[in-house]
């Protein structure tokens, strides 16, 4: 079964190892048709620390890791403006 890959932004950091991905989903409102928005929060394995709060992210699914953390950081598809300012620093 292929495992599952989402991409998201990174909402927080501040943990050892993990990062929180929030990922938006678009559908319209079942009777009246206006697009909405739902958001999921999930913790993924970011193994070098080296994302920052508004990156965007791909996570795959993978064994569980904790109670919480079921995801693995792929890739960082682009990086904030901040993240890139603070390292030029």
């Amino acid at each position: 079964m292929p495992k599952k890959e989402l991409v998201g932004k990174v909402v927080s950091n501040k943990m050892e190892k993990t990062i929180v991905v929030a990922i938006e989903s678009r559908f319209p409102h079942p009777k009246y048709e206006k697009q909405m928005v739902k958001t999921k929060k999930f913790k993924a394995h970011d193994e070098k620390n080296e994302c920052g709060i508004g990156d965007s992210v791909r996570i795959q699914e993978c064994r569980p890791l904790s109670k919480d953390k079921t995801f693995t950081l792929v890739e960082i598809i682009e990086r904030s403006p901040d993240a890139q300012l603070k390292e030029s620093k």
